[in-house]
């Protein structure tokens, strides 16, 4: 595993990201009082990837099925009992999608992008099975304003929400998106907006029911993020942007976009974790070749329900910012064949919006993004922490005298558990900062300041 592609965190300069009071009090670009928009520095302590239960397996994301894989727990099987691993394929478009070679048994992560050309979801009731079509929100004929706090909320946020369409290539899928600023800047996932890359289409739908084309500003494929921008339009509700690094596990968040096409969705949960380190796999389209691995590190972990055409949209707090972008969930691999996907299970991922931001704030800006990096590969130390593989030569690394085989421990003095933990520590910068390195060589505990680089 290499660090090249880290990406950074930082804060965006526009007054688009800051945080109203509440839902509905006052405009994005004002942040009520004891607010901040920038996140803590340095980032709290990364916690080591997610296990369930098995051993390493792996395979494509919409390949054959792989296994068997030994699923463990008290959900209905035997602790002896086995299933196929299988990856639940995409009907449009399929990509590739592991853990970092280190798969949950008997679980699949996927990203959640698009249900390609979905328009209803089949469902089995008791007279049989039954079709729910998706069909444009209608306006809203309450003749009462929401009093429950959750329904104020996903009101205040639902403007700030589209709708996303896209085709291009022989494939074509649906997606969500966050409404960044009025003149029609929308964050939504790569894998969405990939779709339409080369001569594609893309086409927008807003909370009130209007549409309007839309065209690529920019992508990030190595975070799983893009910048599309809606055609003619002025006057939009921009969402109320919070910080992911002031969240807890337990807090109530929101998960708002167009699950399986039908619009206007809206589903409650909580934080589940956080500092999760997401392996969502490279991006192909059109017989070429995978582009660089996607990796959502520091993700938030929800059982806030996340299905396929929630991709790109906003994981929201109890007052209504957004803290994640939606991206992928794990899903009980599925043998159905090539034309199902599985769904929700209670556990979905979201990028967070302190790294999502600054992100956007580059693409918008026509900036290629920049992300910090070591400048050394790692692996996982068999007795904990990151080993250092190859050095860069005059990497920031090698400048601070690291070497080929010394182990990772901390950084900033944060535990590095293993190598997935120093990618996520030292994605949570950006380049030039200069981070506090501690390293063990020939049992001898070391510290070093590492000024980060740019994978520019």
């Amino acid at each position: 595993m290499n660090d090249t592609d880290a990406p950074r965190r930082g804060t965006g300069d526009d007054a688009w990201w800051m945080p109203p009071s509440s839902p509905g009090q006052s405009s994005p670009g004002q942040s009520s009082p004891g607010q901040s928009a920038t996140p803590p520095n340095p980032p709290p302590a990364y916690a080591p990837r997610p296990s369930f239960g098995g051993g390493p397996t792996y395979g494509p994301y919409g390949g054959p099925t792989v296994g068997p894989a030994p699923i463990h727990g008290n959900s209905g099987y035997g602790a002896d009992h086995t299933a196929p691993l299988a990856f639940a394929p995409v009907p449009a478009p399929r990509r590739s999608s592991t853990w970092r070679n280190r798969q949950l048994a008997g679980l699949v992560l996927v990203a959640v992008a698009v249900g390609g050309g979905v328009t209803g979801a089949s469902l089995e009731s008791g007279d049989g099975p039954t079709t729910v079509t998706s069909a444009p929100v209608p306006p809203n004929t309450a003749t009462t304003q929401p009093t429950q706090p959750l329904a104020r909320v996903a009101a205040a946020v639902q403007p700030s929400v589209v709708s996303i369409k896209v085709s291009g290539g022989g494939a074509s899928g649906e997606g969500s998106g966050v409404i960044l600023r009025s003149d029609g800047h929308i964050l939504t996932n790569n894998h969405v907006a990939a779709v339409a890359a080369n001569g594609g289409s893309i086409a927008v739908r807003f909370s009130d029911g209007k549409t309007a084309s839309a065209s690529i500003v920019g992508r990030d494929p190595s975070n799983d993020l893009a910048v599309i921008k809606a055609d003619g339009v002025s006057g939009l509700v921009p969402a109320a942007i919070g910080s992911s690094a002031d969240l807890h596990v337990g807090d109530t968040v929101l998960a708002l976009g167009s699950p399986l096409g039908l619009e206007g969705s809206v589903s409650s949960g909580i934080v589940s974790a956080l500092h999760r380190t997401v392996d969502l796999g490279g991006e192909s389209s059109g017989g070429a070749p995978p582009a660089p691995t996607a990796v959502v590190t520091d993700a938030i972990q929800t059982d806030a329900a996340i299905n396929p055409g929630n991709s790109g949209g906003p994981l929201v707090d109890d007052s209504g910012r957004v803290v994640g972008i939606n991206t992928a969930i794990a899903s009980l691999g599925s043998s159905g064949g090539a034309g199902t996907q599985s769904g929700n299970i209670g556990v979905g991922f979201s990028i967070p919006i302190d790294q999502a931001r600054t992100i956007a704030d580059q693409l918008i800006n026509g900036q290629k993004p920049s992300h910090a990096q070591l400048g050394i590969s790692v692996s996982d130390a068999t007795s904990g922490g990151a080993q250092v593989g190859e050095l860069t030569p005059n990497g920031g690394a090698a400048k601070a005298g690291l070497q080929t085989g010394d182990v990772v421990t901390e950084v900033d003095g944060n535990p590095i558990a293993d190598a997935d933990a120093l990618v996520a520590a030292v994605r949570s910068h950006k380049p030039g900062d200069t981070i506090a390195v501690v390293y063990a060589r020939n049992g001898e505990r070391r510290t070093a300041q590492v000024t980060l680089d740019s994978s520019n």
